[in-house]
């Protein structure tokens, strides 16, 4: 490889870390437009092993927006983050591939105007495999998420 390919591959990370990223605080923050953003058009979302839906990503943050009701205090910690690019004769292609680990700690809706203190904590941690692809208008978007669920816990 030169280091113009070198270059290339280490933004190309570096730019696809940054949308694994804002996909997590798009979801914690609930801030369903950065979360549609993140998106091709075409992007989808399957969360049907954490007893959720899969579709289209719009119709996905729609749900997710309602369900995310329920908890109040969410944080997603994307860990171990797995970066396969496609490789086009030694040079970075157009596709890529990231498995990361999750952890997902939350805090239920509870009864009253301070309920995120009294509320059950609820955790829930697996895999996420997130395929993207490079579009010529907004560099690397999501062209798929699945989330594969492996546990959950709640705790008073």
């Amino acid at each position: 490889m030169t280091q113009r390919v070198d270059l290339a591959t280490v933004m190309d990370r570096m730019a696809i870390d940054e949308v694994v990223t804002g996909y997590a605080v798009a979801v914690d923050d609930g801030d369903w437009a950065a979360y549609r953003a993140l998106f091709t058009p075409a992007g989808r979302a399957d969360y049907s092993s954490a007893g959720g839906i899969e579709g289209p990503a719009a119709e996905v943050a729609d749900w997710l927006a309602q369900t995310m009701e329920l908890f109040p205090v969410r944080q997603h910690l994307i860990v171990n983050r797995l970066i396969r690019l496609e490789d086009r004769d030694g040079s970075p292609g157009d596709r890529a591939e990231v498995r990361a680990d999750f952890l997902n700690p939350m805090r239920l809706a509870g009864p009253g105007s301070d309920a995120s203190v009294t509320a059950p904590n609820f955790v829930a941690a697996g895999r996420y495999a997130f395929v993207l692809a490079r579009t010529a208008r907004d560099g690397w978007r999501l062209t798929r998420v699945t989330v594969h669920e492996k546990w959950r816990h709640m705790s008073a």
